[in-house]
């Protein structure tokens, strides 16, 4: 891919000498001919007698479906004439790339304002090219003799890889050295005992006894069991009534302490 400075580097082409004939009014077949009404321009018998004698300068009529205008005049001024002519639009002005430069162009001499700006601009202070990819290395370098040390950090690390296991752990554990662990470290690796009174948590289906099945409820559970019937609000239910017994009731001595607001909150007046 060209860079920035490699395309404005290439040369202008020249618009003039290959020019660009296309056009958006471009049409794969011809206009089909219209059938309609258009403009007309006639001339009377009289006017086209008197223009061709001289004595009329313009003399046309345009017809159109709605309105007949004649034009004449005997002599056009200079302004009717300049403003008769038909103006040239220019949507697109292509210039050449290439043009002659004039003779006080060629022998001009440049101030130093313009030497000075035409100066390329300097890298900052402390800049360095970027270093390349092939760097030589040095004599030294190459006959260089690595350590024990370095030998040994060279070497790959060795990796436990679990055989059980169905695929291969990225982060397996790795062994550096042999080690064994204390006795308070396995005592504390020693999973809990359950409690003797512990109970598992009960299946979701287990047997039903003979007894359950053949149970025949009492009065009082079905009672219970029954949801707890009330008027409706048309009906004549009042939801805000309070009941005899508890306006007669008495609160326990456990429920008047409860009450009370703590002593480090009250204020002491």
């Amino acid at each position: 891919m060209a860079t920035r400075i490699q395309q404005l580097a290439q040369p202008k082409p020249n618009r003039l000498r290959y020019p660009d004939r296309r056009s958006v009014y471009w049409l794969d077949k011809l206009p089909p001919e219209r059938s309609g009404l258009t403009t007309k321009i006639g001339l009377f018998p009289n006017l086209f007698l008197f223009s061709s004698l001289g004595k009329l300068d313009l003399c046309c009529l345009f017809v159109t479906p709605c309105i007949i205008v004649i034009l004449f005049s005997t002599e056009l001024t200079p302004c009717w004439s300049d403003l008769c002519i038909s103006k040239k639009f220019y949507n697109q002005v292509t210039i050449s790339p290439i043009w002659e430069v004039s003779e006080w162009a060629l022998k001009a001499v440049p101030s130093k304002r313009v030497c000075h700006l035409a100066q390329p601009r300097a890298p900052a202070a402390g800049w360095q090219p970027a270093r390349p990819l092939l760097v030589p290395v040095s004599r030294g370098i190459q006959t260089a003799v690595a350590t024990s040390r370095i030998c040994q950090l060279a070497q790959p690390k060795r990796r436990q890889v679990l055989e059980k296991s169905r695929h291969k752990s990225k982060y397996a554990q790795v062994i550096h050295l042999p080690s064994k662990a204390s006795a308070h470290i396995e005592l504390l690796a020693t999973p809990k005992n359950d409690h003797p009174e512990f109970k598992g948590d009960r299946p979701m289906c287990w047997p039903v006894s003979k007894a359950a099945k053949s149970y025949i409820t009492s009065q009082r559970l079905l009672d219970l069991s029954s949801p707890k019937e009330r008027k409706a609000l048309y009906e004549g239910y009042d939801p805000y009534m309070i009941s005899r017994a508890a306006r007669s009731a008495s609160p326990s001595p456990r429920i008047q302490q409860l009450c009370l607001p703590l002593s480090r909150k009250c204020s002491s007046e």
